[in-house]
């Protein structure tokens, strides 16, 4: 299919990949990454309310099939597979950053403590972000610099707010730095695969199905007896379509005109959100340095509204052109 614009003229990327041109403003990206941040954020509460016997590596392999099934619903047009066949390499990365952070992030949290495994995770995926692009040729901003500092200082105050049994394991931080890298790679492969002409939910869905293939031995090996519970049943599903599916649409959607770095930098929103949701759904306190840490976080995320831009684009004609609709 041929990628109109709304004006019905055809357009072409850089990379010679008819799509549809941006219409709508960085801003709104930015916080299409936000919401999804949001969303993420609610994952802790809602394992919290589930049941006890749901294990967090049983849980992840749920939530990631559920959610690949999801995104295959908000799929919009044909599934374009030459396409993607074509980008393969790409697909095959962000499917192994997928792949990996589920383990990797619970590996880390259950070593070293949530509080320091989550800040590991979440800390290092920016900047991981930052450098596999400089390594791509896309440099940091000085703004991306000053805003993660922000944020990841802000991140280290909150976690630590909420619990103080943090403790060192090497299995445990490589765990949660193979998690920073593997969204890292997934931001960076997504971002790739738009600007090539696949469409961002068509992006994920693609890389959220191998990973859940590549995890699915979990299905079989952790517990699954939680799920035959109500609760079980509701966390599953909003684990699976609210925090996955919903979330990376929003998250696909946004990398469209934000680059991997910045994006992964707006995700620390994610634990100002667990944080709120903590003090008011579980009754849990948080102390002054926390809310503190939560000020910082917004403060550096502020600073990245203008870091958002359009991809170029230039006007081409002609009926034998072919490309692909947006998803």
């Amino acid at each position: 299919m041929v990628g109109d614009g709304d004006d019905g003229r055809r357009w072409r990327n850089g990379h010679g990949l008819l799509r549809r041109p941006l219409t709508q403003s960085p801003t709104v990206h930015v916080l299409a990454i936000l919401a999804a941040a949001v969303l993420f954020g609610s994952t802790g509460t809602a394992q919290a309310l589930g049941p006890d016997a749901a294990t967090p590596l049983g849980v992840g392999a749920v939530r990631i099939a559920i959610g690949a099934a999801g995104l295959w619903l908000f799929v919009r047009g044909g599934a374009h597979a030459n396409l993607v066949r074509q980008q393969w390499r790409w697909v095959a990365i962000g499917s192994a950053g997928v792949a990996a952070y589920q383990p990797g992030f619970f590996t880390g949290t259950e070593r070293l403590g949530v509080a320091l495994g989550t800040i590991v995770a979440l800390g290092s995926g920016p900047a991981f972000a930052g450098l596999v692009q400089w390594a791509l040729g896309i440099r940091p901003t000085a703004a991306w610099a000053r805003a993660t500092g922000l944020a990841v200082a802000g991140g280290c105050l909150l976690v630590f707010a909420g619990e103080s049994g943090a403790r060192f394991s090497l299995v445990g931080l490589l765990g949660a730095l193979a998690a920073g890298l593997g969204y890292a790679l997934y931001a960076i492969a997504t971002r790739r695969l738009i600007e090539r002409g696949v469409g961002s939910t068509q992006a994920s869905a693609w890389q959220f199905s191998i990973g859940a293939i590549v995890l699915a031995p979990l299905l079989f090996i952790e517990p699954m007896g939680w799920l035959t519970e109500p609760s079980g049943v509701l966390m599953a599903l909003h684990l699976g379509l609210a925090c996955t599916s919903v979330a990376y649409v929003l998250y696909g959607w946004g990398l469209r005109s934000v680059d991997a770095a910045t994006a992964t930098t707006l995700t620390l929103a994610e634990p100002v959100t667990a944080a709120v949701l903590a003090v008011s759904v579980l009754d849990e306190r948080l102390a002054w340095f926390g809310w503190l840490g939560a000020a910082l976080v917004v403060a550096g995320l502020a600073t990245l509204g203008g870091g958002a831009r359009p991809w170029p684009w230039r006007r081409v004609s002609g009926p034998g052109d072919a490309g692909t609709a947006s998803a």
